[in-house]
């Protein structure tokens, strides 16, 4: 684990909220997949043809990708590059990160648009920002057990 980016912890409450936002993501943009990873590359939350994919392998790549280009950023004097788009032949790919610490992926083919797929992304961003902020304070405040 890296002591800089420490694994996030989940609470039941906040994943159904959030598995409620990627399922609403990926049928408002017509997406195939919808993943949330955290930065560590570790799996949050996946919505629709997600169990046609390895996404552990997917997850991996995208963390290592996300922070390559963070490396890129900070040498063109950026803090980090908060979203990326890669066209394919028959599928797309649009990144984006959740708070700094969660990237947004949603895997695409020519049934929707980028345009679309960016306009549903800022909105759904826009809900996960608070729950990923409540998870963090979540974190840093000790619990009490029963």
């Amino acid at each position: 684990m890296n002591p800089m980016n420490p694994q996030l912890v989940m609470y039941e409450e906040e994943l159904k909220q959030i598995q409620k936002i990627a399922d609403r993501l990926q049928q408002d943009s017509r997406a195939r997949s919808i993943l949330l990873i955290d930065k560590n590359g570790a799996l949050v939350a996946a919505a629709g043809a997600a169990h046609e994919l390895d996404t552990t392998s997917l997850s991996s790549l995208v963390a290592g990708n996300v922070a390559a280009t963070g490396g890129i950023a900070k040498l063109l004097q950026e803090d980090e590059f908060t979203g990326q788009f890669h066209e394919g032949k028959g599928m797309s790919i649009n990144l984006s990160l959740v708070g700094r610490r969660i990237i947004l992926v949603v895997l695409f083919d020519k049934n929707t648009t980028p345009g679309l797929v960016r306009l549903r992304v800022k909105r759904a961003q826009d809900e996960l920002v608070p729950i990923f902020e409540e998870l963090a304070k979540k974190a840093l405040t000790p619990q009490n057990s029963p």
